[in-house]
């Protein structure tokens, strides 16, 4: 399987010849979803979920899918008729050659005041790949890879920290990242790789990894 990290919070992966992207939002590349096979959006905030990306990606490969929670499969559905499949914690299907299962209920607390709202996270290939949204579900089952939202308004190092203990991936590598300076990078990058238990890795949008 070849990973590639797009801006912030997208993934994308490729196993067979077919693609998976995770996440094309509006701090991604324009063109972050183009060319995916099926698509997996954790939640409808604007860096996750950006209509117009899902939008072109759709329309550019009218045997592409899109798999997501209600919230965001409600505003294509209409579009793209029987292309918009709606998930839900404890689900699991195959996109693309990629088998999923979907794991978590709601996005982490940005402050009491503010009220939550859906998230799911998606566990790919067995545990191969672990994508959480903008939350920090712990899925039961072992997890080789774990996509990090390292940096969040949401969340504080110390939490990110502990996740990654929790979760126990082979792995990390971070997304999540578009509002991390790169004068903060080296904090985060020696704070988590001493203290995570894990082999912490960034990848800068654009670069590859396989896995």
């Amino acid at each position: 399987m070849k990973l590639t990290k797009k801006s912030h919070a997208c993934v994308r992966l490729e196993k067979d010849g077919r693609t998976l992207v995770v996440d094309p939002g509006g701090f991604s590349e324009t063109d972050a979803a183009l060319g995916a096979d099926a698509i997996l959006v954790t939640h409808e905030h604007p860096d996750h979920f950006d209509e117009g990306r899902l939008r072109a990606a759709l329309e550019a490969d009218p045997a592409a899918g899109v798999w997501t929670l209600r919230s965001v499969a409600e505003k294509i559905s209409a579009a793209f008729p029987g292309r918009v499949h709606t998930v839900g914690h404890g689900d699991t299907f195959t996109a693309a050659g990629f088998d999923v299962q979907v794991h978590g209920e709601l996005h982490a607390v940005i402050h009491p005041d503010i009220p939550r709202i859906t998230n799911v996270g998606y566990l790919i290939d067995g545990g191969r790949v672990f994508h959480p949204g903008d939350a920090l579900t712990v899925p039961d089952h072992p997890v080789q890879t774990l996509m990090l939202p390292v940096m969040a308004p949401w969340s504080k190092i110390s939490e990110v920290i502990d996740y990654v203990r929790e979760v126990r991936p082979q792995r990390a590598y971070d997304v999540h990242d578009a509002l991390l300076t790169d004068l903060a990078r080296p904090i985060y990058d020696r704070q988590i790789g001493a203290l995570g238990g894990a082999e912490h890795l960034r990848l800068a949008p654009g670069e590859s990894a396989a896995l």
